[in-house]
């Protein structure tokens, strides 16, 4: 009765799977916390996993043996980070319906991000998410030709390395210049191991890159001015949207700090009496943000001003 009631609460399971070493773990997962997960969304790890152990075989009940997680995982890691490290790196098992409903989520938020931040350099205006479509199926159909041409190149080079050029230093300087151009920014379509965030940003680079069609980052220029004598407080509160994605600033300590944050890229700055003045690019998702801090934290001494809504600026 005991593994029957079991089998029965691990119906609804999703299963992520990681090889380390020789063998491979399992963890039981409820249906579609894996993503929201990954994605940032759900934080307690009590509400992803079914049951905290370590399995080489979740259907079977066969918990992984602390000499396999030892060997695999290192020695005195604790179980928990092992959890992480499956849950964070490993692949996620879910039927053929379930995958393809997942990738057309995906899919479809990639589109939209992308869409919302490129524009027509020529026109300024957004595109269609129809058209950010195709030129993304356009830049994955000739990376997987290039791909496999790549792979035809490696196989030939294999069966006749005497061919070619007679010394061969020539190509080879091209190819060994050549290899990184091609790799970078390759676009494969969507998958459903990544976030549509960190997705979205890959097919952006790719399709500036390539130029399928024509496109340049959204950028609004704005010039914010603020009284000086509230530029050195301390910021009481994170402004709500002011967080850049990932983490990877620190926190700034000053109201003014915290206005250069949301800036990507400064264009003037300067002190006019007892006013500062800055003019810079922000993408247009980190206006709201600024807008809200500088009329929070100023107490009506600093304003936002758009000088124009859709700036063609290359990273």
């Amino acid at each position: 009765m005991h593994l029957s009631s079991n089998q029965i609460r691990l119906t609804n399971v999703s299963l992520v799977r990681l090889k380390k070493g020789k063998k491979r773990f399992e963890i039981a997962c409820y249906k579609n916390k894996v993503l929201e997960w990954r994605s940032g969304i759900e934080t307690d790890l009590d509400e992803v996993l079914q049951i905290p152990n370590v399995f080489l075989n979740v259907s079977k009940g066969q918990t992984a043996p602390s000499a396999d997680l030892a060997k695999a995982f290192g020695k005195d890691k604790p179980v928990q980070e092992i959890i992480l490290e499956i849950l964070n790196k490993g692949e996620l098992q879910v039927g053929e319906k379930e995958r393809a409903a997942q990738l057309d989520r995906v899919h479809a938020e990639v589109i939209s991000i992308v869409a919302s931040k490129l524009v027509d350099p020529r026109t300024k205006r957004v595109y269609t998410t129809g058209m950010i479509d195709k030129a993304l199926d356009m830049l994955s159909s000739q990376a997987h030709q290039q791909q496999q041409q790549q792979g035809n190149g490696d196989n030939n080079k294999k069966g006749g390395a005497e061919t070619g050029s007679g010394t061969g230093t020539p190509a080879t300087g091209d190819d060994a210049e050549a290899k990184p151009r091609t790799k970078d920014h390759l676009w494969t379509g969507v998958v459903t191991t990544k976030s549509a965030k960190s997705q979205a940003l890959e097919a952006m680079k790719a399709l500036i890159a390539h130029q399928p069609i024509p496109v340049t980052r959204a950028r609004m220029r704005l010039r914010i001015t603020c009284s000086t004598n509230v530029l050195k407080q301390a910021v009481k509160a994170a402004a709500k949207g002011g967080d850049v994605e990932g983490g990877e600033q620190k926190a700034p300590g000053t109201v003014k700090d915290k206005i250069l944050n949301f800036i990507e890229q400064v264009d003037t700055q300067d002190v006019v009496g007892s006013e500062w003045e800055v003019v810079g690019f922000v993408e247009p998702g980190a206006f709201k943000g600024l807008s809200d801090f500088v009329g929070n934290e100023t107490k009506g001494q600093g304003r936002v001003e758009v000088l124009d809504m859709a700036v063609m600026h290359e990273d």
